[in-house]
């Protein structure tokens, strides 16, 4: 048993202290010249199995596979997660703040997400780790009571290129609310994401943009790895002292197939719970986003759960699926809810336009949502024209609503054997039979 399991095992199974030393044997157990031979009777089930939890959680395996399609790498699964079990694939909203914006935690149970996503740096700059940890984490902090994955904060930090500077010690930046001075490393990243409390967290990774150079690639790749490592490390021991969440590395390498192939490599070294493929949806077009992705998803574990971030369109979260994906999230659905754009099954569409004036039909006929059931175009237009936060809240809904069905009916296509089938039905309908070529 490796010095990591026994820590582990150690820690959850204490033996008592004995004032009695064992003293050494003067008679030690000679080596027996005579192996023992293999016995053709197997050791029969424990008539007191572990429980299947306690099993995921001592050996670090998370997920299941529990159904595959024939045609493609489409699978299902169950992650097994301190705040429930998740059936993948699953779209997780994002909490950026601790809350999906304009929606409440009992709308999300209501729409039934089992997981839901917040933001590392976000809310280590605020409302501070001392007001989260004060109340005992962000599941109690927001009495969220289902699970909760967190990003590590680097997207964020990335994207403010003229406050950060990032050595291989980690990553100086300022604040973007009042230009404060902070500086994150691999070891406190994953430190605060557990006095956060999160089910999975992310290790801390240099994200790199579409378009740069090799030499920049090759960079980024070495120092995510380094940090990969002192992550891991600092995870083993805060687990060690009671924490029962998840690390997950993720996988870099920028537009260059040897440098994703690598990082793979690296990554499934470290013998991980489950994997993110990051680098993507970073401004690069359709085609290489899916070629990468497949690539990427090709070189990982099949027994290991793959996510990718910041996917939130049906045709991305679709082509995702089609490759083995098994969570994704997004701001998209709530970010266009609030801008006033809805989804259907025949696509999207602006309320705000004339046409839904005298419109008196539910967003989307196909939709058996509560703001489907109840409200007009006509009313949500008059909503949204006249700045009511009402239509934030209705149109926010409606999406996720809309999202977690079409995840649903996906799974369900996954175990009918009949998942491209779905997905060209679906997109010929949502995108329009011109357009569902590109993403077939």
């Amino acid at each position: 048993m490796s010095s990591e399991w026994t820590l582990l095992f150690d820690s959850l199974f204490p033996i008592p202290y004995s004032p009695f030393p064992i003293p050494h044997s003067p008679f030690p157990i000679p080596y027996s010249p005579f192996p023992i031979p293999y016995s053709p009777f197997p050791i029969p089930h424990s008539l007191f199995p572990i429980p299947h939890s306690l099993y995921a959680y001592l050996m670090d395996r998370i997920f299941t596979v529990t159904s595959r399609d024939t045609s493609c790498e489409a699978r299902t699964g169950t992650l097994t997660l301190p705040h429930g079990d998740v059936e993948t694939p699953v779209f997780m909203p994002v909490g950026t703040n601790g809350t999906v914006k304009a929606l409440t935690k009992d709308d999300l149970t209501e729409i039934g997400f089992p997981i839901i996503l917040s933001n590392t740096y976000h809310l280590y700059l605020r409302p501070g780790m001392e007001v989260i940890s004060g109340t005992g984490g962000l599941h109690e902090f927001t009495r969220w009571d289902r699970n909760i994955l967190t990003d590590s904060g680097g997207f964020q930090i990335f994207s403010l290129s003229p406050f950060r500077k990032i050595v291989t010690e980690g990553i100086k930046f300022r604040s973007h609310i009042d230009g404060s001075s902070h500086f994150l490393t691999p070891e406190n990243v994953v430190e605060i994401q557990a006095v956060l409390g999160s089910d999975i967290q992310m290790q801390l990774d240099v994200c790199s943009s579409w378009g740069i150079s090799r030499k920049e690639a090759e960079k980024a790749l070495e120092i995510t790895s380094l940090w990969m490592d002192r992550a891991k490390k600092t995870w083993i021991d805060e687990k060690a002292k009671g924490y029962r969440g998840y690390l997950f590395p993720i996988v870099q390498g920028n537009f260059f197939k040897d440098l994703r192939s690598e990082s793979a490599k690296r990554v499934v070294e470290t013998e991980p719970p489950g994997i993110a493929i990051g680098g993507l949806s970073v401004g690069e077009p359709a085609e290489v986003f899916f070629e990468y992705l497949a690539y990427t998803a090709s070189l990982l574990p099949g027994d290991l759960p793959r996510y990718v971030m910041g996917i939130g369109t049906p045709e991305y979260i679709l082509g995702a699926i089609e490759q083995g994906i098994d969570m994704f999230d997004c701001v998209f659905p709530t970010r266009n809810a609030r801008n006033g754009t809805v989804l259907t099954h025949k696509g999207s569409f602006a309320l705000k336009k004339a046409e839904n004036r005298l419109d008196f039909m539910p967003i989307d006929e196909e939709c058996a949502c509560k703001v489907c059931r109840t409200y007009s175009r006509a009313y949500l237009r008059h909503l949204f024209k006249t700045r009511e936060i009402t239509c934030s809240i209705l149109a926010s809904y409606h999406n996720l609503y809309f999202l977690n069905e079409l995840v649903a009916n996906a799974r369900k296509a996954i175990t009918e054997k009949r998942f491209l089938e779905f997905k060209k039905e679906f997109l010929g309908t949502y995108l329009g039979t011109s357009t569902e070529a590109q993403w077939g």
